[in-house]
């Protein structure tokens, strides 16, 4: 199932803009801002083998010579494995993973089209996990939530297809800090979608 949607958005990104532009555009006005949203599919680092679905957006401010600052949220919420819950944990049983980052990222010059990236954000990721108490009682409260300090790198590529829209396609490595103080969760995966730049794409592009 997972895979079927991933596949289908890519193909409903790659086919949808049919005036692909080979040249390079012309610098036009407006602000150097690309906006974007996509389908991400991750390992949450919770368990073995486990992974869910969810949706990523960003907002790239370009700088100068392809520096730029990115602003990213994302909220990992679908597809949770069944086996998460436990017959004594069914009230309290949920996993999802949200967080909201800002920091660098680079732009290289184009190659035949495709446009390279690498990135390094922090900011703030929140938890919702399945309770592990193996019993209740009056007054308990369940520990299923926390906050962290949280780092992400990757990079990823972007396509244009359009003077103003990019297909991008990206990997991300993800650092939650002191997870119920035994160290860090690393959660960690692609996101498939597209940006949109609210002027043509630069010549540095």
């Amino acid at each position: 199932m997972r895979s079927k949607l991933v596949l289908a958005a890519l193909l409903t990104f790659l086919t949808s803009p049919v005036f692909a532009q080979v040249a390079p555009a012309v610098k036009i006005g407006g602000l150097p801002l690309g906006v974007g949203v996509g389908l991400s599919d991750y390992s949450i680092d919770y368990g073995e083998g486990r992974r869910m679905l969810g949706i990523s957006a960003w907002a790239d401010y370009n700088l100068f010579r392809g520096l730029g600052i990115e602003l990213e949220g994302q909220s990992i919420f679908a597809d949770r494995p069944s086996d998460l819950c436990t017959s004594s944990s069914t009230v309290y049983c949920q996993m999802k993973q949200e967080s909201v980052k800002v920091g660098a990222i680079y732009k290289t010059r184009t190659f035949h089209g495709i446009h390279p990236y690498a990135k390094f954000l922090a900011g703030v990721g929140e938890l919702y996990f399945p309770d592990r108490s193996p019993t209740y009682f009056p007054g308990y409260f369940p520990y299923t939530q926390d906050r962290f300090t949280t780092y992400g790198m990757g990079g990823g590529v972007e396509y244009r297809v359009w003077k103003t829209m990019a297909v991008r396609a990206d990997y991300e490595y993800e650092f939650y800090e002191k997870f119920m103080g035994n160290g860090a969760l690393n959660p960690n995966g692609v996101t498939v979608g597209v940006t949109y730049y609210l002027r043509g794409v630069h010549r540095h592009y």
